[in-house]
């Protein structure tokens, strides 16, 4: 099958940052099921991984990444019991794993992989499973919000139009019913977080100016999904006594949580490939999350946070692909259609 790698991490306008080869298609054993790649996003992590994985050492076979795809089940694994031939899925996969989703065919675990919704295209599926496992668990499983008990209340989403935050300010607006502030500076972030649900966009460069003289001096839950660093002390200062902060970023410096105590704050990591990488007891729960997450997409109550779509998996869509997430200028989500 073919399949795009690369050998050793490379600035992306390297003529080898990305390598087509052939490689032996898998074969299915016990929980796995072999899809048939059609569609592919690419995330900030693709990124990450490429440029970091393998500095300074060069290895053989090459590596292939990518974490967020839809296909079709081609075979599977003898334990295998939600799926069979011919199902649609869609998944974010495990990044601990071999073999990603910028191939023709990848392995994945039938336990972290949905039915994908079918009232939408494959491509606009295909940007939705890391993205949506992400700010699903974020709101329901890390900070345990609910409708019955929180709705009304704020939620500040810092980096509103990005793949995360597209979906956290819908899940939030139509499942919790909470006041949801989004983060943007363009007029055409502002309009693509407006139009998601935000009730108040506010410019990040001047965060707490903007959220008082909006009438906000604290806020019930803050969500960051930028840079926690870049952020943190106007987060201190906004946070709501027994407020939650939520995080996703990767902060170059230590954070210093002691000044939550004095507000009785908590604190919230959200990595989505915890519970694959460990293979949790509960591991299970992306399956049935990206289940919820189909049949909302299916009755329009989320739409896809799709905006961008490269044609074939080539080495050229690739190299686009990861120039456009590194500038940082992207809004929701790039799928590759293979």
């Amino acid at each position: 099958m073919k399949a795009i790698g690369f050998k050793t991490s490379l600035p992306i306008n390297e003529a080898e940052s990305f390598i087509l080869f052939e490689t032996p298609t898998p074969t299915p054993a016990g929980h796995d099921i072999l899809v048939k790649v059609q569609a592919a996003s690419v995330n900030p992590v693709d990124y990450k991984i490429r440029q970091n994985s393998l500095k300074d050492k060069t290895v053989d076979v090459p590596k292939v990444i990518g974490w967020d795809a839809a296909g079709i089940v081609e075979a599977v694994g003898e334990k295998v019991t939600l799926f069979k031939k011919g199902d649609y899925v869609y998944y974010a996969g495990d990044f601990t794993r071999d073999g990603g989703a910028n191939q023709e065919y990848q392995l994945v675990d039938e336990r972290i992989v949905g039915f994908a919704p079918n009232k939408i295209t494959l491509e606009q599926a295909a940007a939705m499973p890391l993205t949506a496992l992400t700010a699903y668990e974020i709101l329901f499983d890390r900070l345990r919000l609910s409708k019955e008990k929180d709705a009304g209340k704020s939620v500040l989403i810092i980096g509103g139009a990005g793949g995360v935050g597209s979906v956290a300010i819908q899940l939030a607006k139509k499942l919790l019913n909470l006041k949801v502030i989004a983060t943007a500076s363009r007029p055409d972030t502002i309009a693509w977080c407006q139009q998601l649900g935000a009730d108040l966009v506010v410019n990040h460069r001047q965060l707490e100016q903007e959220l008082n003289a909006n009438g906000y001096t604290e806020i019930d839950f803050i969500l960051d999904f930028v840079d926690l660093s870049q952020y943190w002390d106007t987060i201190i200062k906004l946070l709501k006594p027994q407020g939650q902060i939520g995080s996703i970023s990767d902060p170059k410096e230590p954070v210093d949580l002691r000044p939550l105590k004095r507000k009785s704050g908590s604190f919230h990591w959200e990595l989505m490939f915890t519970r694959p990488m460990y293979k949790t007891p509960d591991m299970i729960a992306q399956h049935h999350i990206l289940n919820k997450v189909a049949d909302l997409l299916n009755e329009g109550t989320l739409v896809s946070t799709l905006n961008t779509t490269l044609q074939g998996l080539t080495v050229e869509n690739l190299k686009e692909a990861h120039r456009l997430l590194e500038s940082g200028t992207s809004i929701g989500k790039l799928v590759i259609r293979y």
